[in-house]
């Protein structure tokens, strides 16, 4: 999943914008602005697509100057590099710690782009209002500062790279920040060509336009609607039973008396799907709609004023609205379930349909799977959703969309430090790792305690302190977090995970709701497993590497969080075996003849630094070898710690090396060398990148390519629902 360099042959036609797609392709895979342009393309599957969050956090599993200033490698005092991919992507986000790191380095296929904030040039004195530098190219609502969020800079505007990305700041003081990207399998159908940013073309009108009527109503006039009002006691009470199907429910819509709203908030919203065993929506009706709680403390228009849902309120009612699209083949049921001891009455309801008119297998179901968590276990991380336990479990393929989530019920602001981590298709290293959940939430410094509501990301609702709090129901922190653009696509399995507290030490009572979309069955299928150091394994798939050294075996730990809490262990070591290379190395793998494209993980040993390999492949039998790119990991266990107490401070160079040196990573085989084939012969050359650690100071470790096990998946269309 991280970094693959296309050559630049073939890449015109990768990119190319797909045509309607016969049977049995794939669905478009909307890119750059598109994703947001067509946002009512939300359920689709993306088939070709991977997902990375990348980020400051500490290393060595704590939580040094929260998670601020871990740098992969300097190149000199004002290029300390956070985020170092190779391979054609899109970078959809970014966040900073206020303009803690301004000026930041954007260097697009060797393109270096400064980008600034306006308290760049007096740090010690920042300016009230801030915006981005050059503002044309970072416009609201697609790019905020601390002086809207409470405490972070955040950019959601597309940033397309050909060849690589690389992001570095200027200045290292309290330098947070994590960033969201996506690489595409070559001849995935992508809905239009990836060419570089270049610097000077400011986002499209129409699509800040869109964006910014974020608490408006979403959908197109006209279309199929149903509505009613209902009374609800503790018992069910069915809104709508859809039978018109295959159809999207493009709207769903709920207002109540705003004397009852409050207590409203318990009440439980669920969604049945095709006559299912099993709900695909069952959240607690605030958290679904975006906030812990419907009290307004300072009676605010909006309480929610998000993209994809919003709560609002007039004199008289609170009005509820869901705009994320949801499918269904043959019938939908949605029922609210009420608070015990409570009635309410005067519950008005719309919902607005209208036909689906594609294959069942492009578009998923819709999800939001709550989760109560009122004594999180210390050391462990909160799970909030896995899918292989959800609704009847085995294999789903689908992409994580967002989070809503109440982290305190007592107004505690320090159990922000927590992580998220998330793990999708079996793989053990995170390949989303944050640096706490108020930046996760699109905050810095707990928002400073003050509420805010952005189209992607807020803190709705929450007293500053419990001292301040107006009403028991002011004492519900929560926060949300909406993926659109930066969807995180999976083929057979999401873990989504959070940290409570900075080390998994918080004792709060979190309530999440995770939103997701996914279809039974599996679009990515393991076809074959290479373990290096097993003669048999070595031996069967003709595994040839003349320069590695001889198998050493290794006893270490991946990412999973703090190694012990309050002196107990909570994650040991273990053994594995593997070699190195500063050669090539061949070896065999079978997959799936109607692939679209393969998926390549990799186990390694990441003390050795900036691993880089071109990768060939030929079909099996033969030696023609086709050029698939190049596979590049930046970075090792060992990292530069640079946070200097002052804003405008020198860098510095403090060295750490965590003990986590296990690490799997990914690379995306092009469907045009993979399509028809029921096995690959792949040649791994390692070709050596020389980078410092920092000026004048090399890494710990020699570079060489580390390979433990190698693991082939097939990109596939999954069966249609009801097929499985």
């Amino acid at each position: 999943m991280r970094r693959f360099l296309n050559f630049l042959v073939g890449l015109a036609a990768a990119a190319a914008p797909f045509e309607a797609a016969a049977e049995g392709e794939p669905p478009e895979i909307p890119i750059g602005l598109d994703a947001y342009r067509k946002w009512e393309r939300w359920p689709y599957l993306r088939i070709g697509a991977r997902a990375y969050m990348r980020s400051t956090y500490d290393r060595r599993g704590g939580n040094e100057a929260a998670d601020a200033s871990h740098f992969l490698y300097q190149l000199a005092e004002d290029f300390n590099v956070t985020l170092d991919v190779q391979g054609p992507g899109v970078l959809y986000f970014a966040r900073f710690n206020h303009w803690h790191g301004s000026p930041w380095h954007f260097e697009i296929d060797g393109t270096d782009h400064l980008v600034l904030e306006t308290s760049t040039r007096d740090p010690d004195h920042p300016v009230p209002d801030s915006i981005f530098l050059p503002e044309g190219l970072f416009p609201k609502p697609l790019a905020w500062t601390w002086s809207v969020t409470r405490g972070a800079d955040l950019l959601w505007v597309p940033i397309p790279f050909e060849k690589s990305f690389r992001l570095a700041y200027s200045r290292t003081h309290y330098g947070t920040g994590y960033y969201i990207y996506h690489h595409y399998v070559r001849g995935a159908p992508l809905s239009q060509p990836l060419n570089s940013w270049d610097g000077k073309i400011p986002p499209d009108k129409d699509v800040l336009e869109l964006i910014g009527r974020a608490g408006q109503d979403l959908v197109p006039p006209g279309l199929d609607a149903e509505s009613g009002t209902v009374a609800l006691g503790p018992e069910p009470v069915t809104l709508a039973k859809l039978a018109r199907a295959p159809a999207l429910v493009r709207a769903l819509e709920i207002t109540v008396p705003r004397e009852q709203a409050a207590a409203f908030s318990r009440a439980r919203l669920r969604i049945i799907w095709d006559d299912r065993s099993h709900p695909s929506v069952d959240a607690p009706i605030a958290l679904f709609f975006g906030a812990g709680t419907l009290y307004n403390r300072d009676g605010r228009e909006h309480l929610v004023k998000a993209f994809p849902v919003h709560i609002r309120q007039d004199e008289e009612r609170v009005h509820l609205a869901c705009y994320f699209p949801m499918p269904f083949f043959k019938s939908a049921k949605i029922e609210l379930e009420g608070t015990s001891g409570r009635t309410f009455a005067g519950i008005r309801w719309r919902v607005r349909t209208q036909p689906y008119r594609d294959p069942p297998n492009h578009a998923a179901y819709f999800h939001a799977t709550y989760r109560d968590h009122p004594v999180p276990a210390a050391g462990r991380d909160l799970v909030l959703l896995d899918t292989r336990e959800a609704e009847g479990g085995g294999d789903w393929t689908g992409h994580f969309a967002g989070m809503s989530w109440i982290f305190s019920h007592r107004a505690v602001l320090e159990t922000l430090e927590g992580d998220p981590r998330f793990f999708f298709d079996d793989s053990q290293t995170p390949q989303a790792h944050g640096t706490g959940t108020e930046e996760w939430g699109g905050g810095g410094d707990y928002w400073g305690g003050r509420n805010m509501t952005l189209p992607f990301a807020g803190h709705p609702v929450g007293a500053r302190s419990a001292k301040e709090a107006k009403d028991p129901e002011d004492l519900i922190q929560s926060a949300y977090r909406f993926l659109l653009a930066d969807l995180m696509p999976f083929g057979n399995r999401a873990v989504i995970q959070l940290e409570h507290g900075g080390t998994n030490q918080a004792a709060e009572h979190y309530e999440t709701v995770t939103f997701w979309y996914g279809l039974p069955g599996a679009s990515l299928v393991k076809t074959d497993v290479l373990q290096i150091g097993d003669p048999e394994s070595e031996k069967a798939h003709r595994y040839s590497s003349p320069e590695a050294s001889e198998p050493v075996e290794i006893v270490s730990r991946y990412e999973w969080g703090p190694d012990a809490v309050a002196g107990a262990e909570i994650y040991s070591t273990h053994p594995d075996r593997g070699r190195t290379t500063r050669g090539s190395s061949e070896f065999t793998l079978k997959i799936a003849p109607g692939n679209f494209g393969i998926l390549l993980r990799r186990k390694l040993d990441y003390s050795h630094p900036n691993q880089r390999a071109e990768i060939f492949v030929a079909e099996e039998g033969s030696e023609e070898f086709k050029a698939a790119g190049v596979w590049y990991l930046a970075g090792s266990n060992t990292c530069v710690y640079s946070n200097p107490r002052e804003e405008l401070g020198a860098a510095q160079h403090h060295v750490q090396t965590s003990n986590r040196r296990f690490r799997d990573d990914e690379f995306l085989i092009p469907r045009d060398l993979t399509r028809g084939r029921a096995a690959l012969r792949i040649r791994v050359k390692f070709t050596p990148a020389e980078i410092p650690l920092f000026p004048g100071q090399a890494f710990p470790v020699e570079p060489a390519w580390s390979e433990i096990r190698y693991t082939a998946y097939a990109f596939v269309l999954p069966p249609a629902p009801g097929d499985r």
